[in-house]
C-alpha cells in the first residue's frame, strides 16, 4: 500500500529550508498521478501564505546565446550579494521518448554548487510554451522555503515564449550579435514580451558587434513602440564570461519591477497570472480527463491509427474523441 503524502509536515519542512523536502514537493507538484496531484494541490494551499515576496524572473533568448551561463555567472553575483536564488530550468523534452537530457545543473557548475543556491531541472513534457506544466507551482514551493529571487530558464522556442512571460515579474530576453537580421532572428512577439533585452558576449572581438545589435534592437524598440508615454524595454550589452555589463542587467530588471510597484501594477499582473494559471489547469486537466474517459482508452489507439493513416481527418478525430468523453459524462450524471 502506498504511504500517503503527509502534506503538513512536508509544508513545515519545506518552510524550513530542507533541500531534500524541496526536492520532494517539487517531485509532487511534476506528478501527474492522480493521488499526487491532490497531495499538490494541498501543498500549494499550505505554502501559498508564504509566498509573494521573491523577485521573479523569465529568462529566454535565441539558440546559443548563453542562457545557462549567463545564469551561473548572475547567480554567483547576486548569492555574493547575499541573496538566496533558485533557478528553474526547463528541458525540451523528446516527443518519441519523453526524456529529457536535464543538464542544467552541469551548465551551472559554479552557481549550482554554492550555498544558498538551488537549480532544479524539470521536463518541458507535452507543454508547448517553453516551460513544464508545473513551473508555477515549483516557484511557490522554492518562494516558499526563502529564496528570494526565482530564475526560470525556459526551452527558449521564439513565439511561443508566452508561457512564462504570464508567471514572471520581469521578462529578460537574451541575444547574440552576428546572430543574423536581428529582427528576422528575434520574431516581433517576443519582442514585444521582453521587459529587459542584453545582448550576451559583449567580450573580445564580440563587444563592437554587440554595441551594434543593441542599438539596432533599441531602434526597432522605439519603431514598435512609439510615443513619449510608452515604456521601452532598455536594451543593454553583457558578458557572462568576463562578467562585464552584469550589474547593469540586474539594475535593469530591478528598476523594471519598481517601475511596477510604482504604478501599482504588479499586484495587477500577479492577479492576472492567477487567472491565467487557472485556465492552464482546467486545459490540462480537461485533457487528461480526455485521455482518461473509458471510451476514449478504448478506442483512442483505433482513431490514432485512422488519423494517421489519412482514413481520418485531425478535426474528425478530434470531434470523435470529444463525443466520447461527452458520452461518458453523460453515463456518470445519467
Amino acid at each position: 500500500m502506498v504511504k500517503p503524502v503527509d502534506v503538513a509536515a512536508l509544508a513545515e519542512a519545506v518552510r524550513s529550508g530542507s533541500r531534500a523536502h524541496i526536492a520532494r514537493a517539487i517531485t509532487l507538484v511534476e506528478s501527474t498521478r492522480a493521488d499526487h496531484r491532490e497531495a499538490a494541490g494541498a501543498l500549494i494551499r499550505e505554502l501559498t501564505a508564504s509566498t509573494g515576496s521573491a523577485v521573479r524572473v523569465g529568462i529566454s533568448g535565441v539558440p546559443g546565446a548563453g542562457k545557462s551561463t549567463f545564469i551561473d555567472a548572475m547567480g554567483c553575483r547576486l548569492l555574493d550579494r547575499g541573496s538566496r536564488v533558485a533557478v528553474v530550468a526547463v528541458d525540451p523534452s523528446s516527443r518519441r521518448t519523453g526524456g529529457s537530457i536535464l543538464g542544467d545543473r552541469t551548465r551551472m557548475a559554479a552557481f549550482a554548487s554554492r550555498e544558498g543556491a538551488f537549480v532544479r531541472p524539470s521536463p518541458s513534457g507535452r507543454h508547448l510554451g517553453g516551460v513544464a506544466r508545473a513551473t508555477r507551482e515549483s516557484m511557490l514551493v522554492l518562494e516558499a522555503a526563502g529564496y528570494d529571487v526565482i530564475i526560470v530558464e525556459t526551452v527558449g522556442v521564439g513565439q511561443n515564449e508566452i508561457a512564462v512571460s504570464e508567471m514572471v515579474d520581469t521578462f529578460l530576453l537574451l541575444t547574440l550579435a552576428r546572430a543574423g537580421d536581428q529582427l528576422q532572428g528575434i520574431k516581433r512577439g517576443i519582442l514585444e514580451l521582453a521587459d529587459v533585452i542584453a545582448v550576451n558576449k559583449a567580450d573580445g572581438d564580440g563587444e563592437g558587434p554587440a554595441r551594434v545589435a543593441a542599438r539596432e534592437l533599441a531602434g526597432a524598440m522605439r519603431l514598435m513602440m512609439p510615443g513619449a508615454a510608452t515604456r521601452r524595454p532598455p536594451v543593454l550589452t553583457c558578458s557572462a564570461l568576463t562578467g562585464a555589463g552584469l550589474d547593469e542587467v540586474w539594475e535593469a530588471v530591478l528598476e523594471h519591477r519598481a517601475h511596477l510597484e510604482s504604478e501599482g501594477s504588479l499586484e495587477a499582473r500577479r492577479a492576472q497570472q492567477q487567472q491565467d494559471w487557472m485556465w492552464a489547469m482546467v486545459d490540462a486537466h480537461l485533457q487528461d480527463l480526455a485521455r482518461q474517459t473509458p471510451s476514449v482508452h478504448a478506442q483512442r489507439e483505433q482513431i490514432e491509427q485512422a488519423v494517421r493513416a489519412g482514413d481520418l481527418s485531425a478535426v474528425d478525430g478530434s470531434a470523435r474523441i470529444l463525443e466520447l468523453v461527452t458520452a461518458d459524462l453523460r453515463a456518470v450524471r445519467d
